[in-house]
């Protein structure tokens, strides 16, 4: 756009997030630990794969040997054990961690970007009806989509009616008291 501003053009350019108009709906969460996860990520990924190059190297030019092969055999399990074990346990616990979360009012869809294995962004689609909340609360867990765990914090939605209705709560509840007497009685 060019305006006129004293007699010179002016060039306005405009700056808004490349996320609020995505192809993927409405921005209605934005994870406050995505950086943090990425960048521990990364720096787990990067040691292991330092630990992979350097250590036959600082065992070869140091000579450092056992003569045991047992006490070899738990030298390099405990240094494999930090090298593989550590990057494995960190992705299985922020797998779920969701950076963002999308809304496509029209569809009812939302769409989760996580983490993957690779550091890349990964996109789950899925409907409000597979939101599944567990029924014992779970420290990596807030819902479940389909059957993929999700992480998000509640207080991070600037509209509270979207985390209502993402999980559900914005439905009706209906009870049917002679359900719960039959499902009782076969107890």
């Amino acid at each position: 756009q060019v305006t006129s501003f004293q007699g010179m053009a002016v060039r306005s350019l405009c700056t808004s997030s490349p996320h609020e108009h995505s192809e993927h709906g409405r921005l209605v969460y934005k994870g406050n630990l995505a950086k943090a996860v990425l960048g521990v990520r990364f720096f787990s990924y990067s040691t292991s794969i330092f630990n992979l190059f350097m250590v036959p190297y600082i065992m070869l030019k140091t000579g450092i040997g056992f003569e045991s092969l047992l006490i070899q055999a738990a030298f390099y399990g405990l240094i494999g054990f930090f090298t593989f074990v550590t990057p494995v346990t960190l992705h299985i616990l922020t797998k779920g961690y969701v950076i963002r979360l999308y809304y496509k009012d029209e569809k009812d869809t939302y769409t989760a970007i996580t983490y993957n294995a690779i550091l890349a962004e990964k996109a789950t689609v899925f409907h409000q009806k597979d939101v599944k909340i567990p029924d014992i609360t779970k420290m990596f867990t807030t819902f479940y989509a389909k059957t993929k765990s999700m992480l998000v914090n509640p207080m991070l939605f600037p509209n509270p009616q979207d985390y209502n209705h993402l999980m559900g709560y914005d439905k009706s509840f209906y009870f049917n008291l002679e359900e719960e007497e039959e499902a009782g009685e076969r107890k």
